[in-house]
């Protein structure tokens, strides 16, 4: 992506979301105010436009220069980052993922019964997710995001009902727990994602499909167990009296 100065603050979200922790270091808003030019939002901030576009362009550039970012990314932008990314993924892959497992089993059941099986564990593992992320949508995050402002604010934290944050937390590692296991089996069914012999076009893009699935469930688990969750639980800690 080629960045100049006309180039708005949303179109390089959107591009990569990786750059919204750029732009909140700089306390720019790339939500509501996405439309604004780099050369308006500079001028604003009184930030040098070279400065923000090499640091973005660095970003960019650098595949790997995200991983070891997260640990200081605020809890906010984090749990932005994991809905619209890790959440958006699993709503959009989960319907295609159902269509294409439910014509495989029909198609090639009978000769490949590990179809149905691989068929349950998945629908299961949907059912599930979709479950889990609301959760985490309705009552989790919206409780960790209470806690950022409050924080921010210096403003009393209201008692959520679910008692220590270390509740639901303890319920989500659970349910994540559950879904590694439920994927291990869909791993040793398909042999590793490795469509037989006989594989059909359909057959061969689900197996790369589920695969594709479980990486991104392992980023999306790891963001959250070992990152997301111990801070907000030491953030609570600096409310207790």
């Amino acid at each position: 992506m080629k960045i100049n100065t006309q180039t708005t603050i949303g179109e390089i979200v959107a591009r990569d979301f990786r750059t919204a922790a750029l732009f909140s270091k700089y306390k720019i808003d790339f939500c509501c105010k996405g439309d604004r030019t780099l050369e308006t939002v500079c001028a604003k901030k009184d930030i040098s436009q070279k400065e923000l576009i090499d640091a973005l362009e660095t970003l960019l550039n650098n595949s790997q220069s995200y991983i070891s970012d997260y640990g200081q990314w605020p809890l906010d932008l984090l749990i932005d980052y994991i809905e619209n990314t890790h959440h958006h993924y699993v709503e959009e892959k989960t319907p295609v993922l159902l269509q294409f497992l439910d014509k495989l089993c029909k198609v090639h059941g009978e000769k490949h019964p590990e179809l149905l099986e691989i068929n349950t564990l998945f629908s299961e593992s949907a059912g599930e997710l979709a479950m889990h992320m609301k959760k985490e949508e309705l009552v989790l995050f919206p409780f960790i995001r209470q806690m950022v402002k409050a924080k921010n604010e210096g403003s009393d934290l209201k008692r959520p009902h679910f008692g220590p944050v270390s509740n639901p937390v303890a319920m989500m590692r659970h349910e994540h727990d559950t879904e590694g296991e439920r994927f291990d089996k869909i791993a040793t069914l398909t042999n590793q994602y490795t469509p037989p012999a006989d594989a059909c076009n359909t057959y061969k893009v689900t197996y790369a499909m589920l695969q594709e699935f479980e990486n991104d469930l392992h980023k999306h688990i790891h963001l959250e167990n070992n990152i997301l969750f111990p801070k907000a639980i030491l953030l609570e800690s600096a409310f207790t009296v």
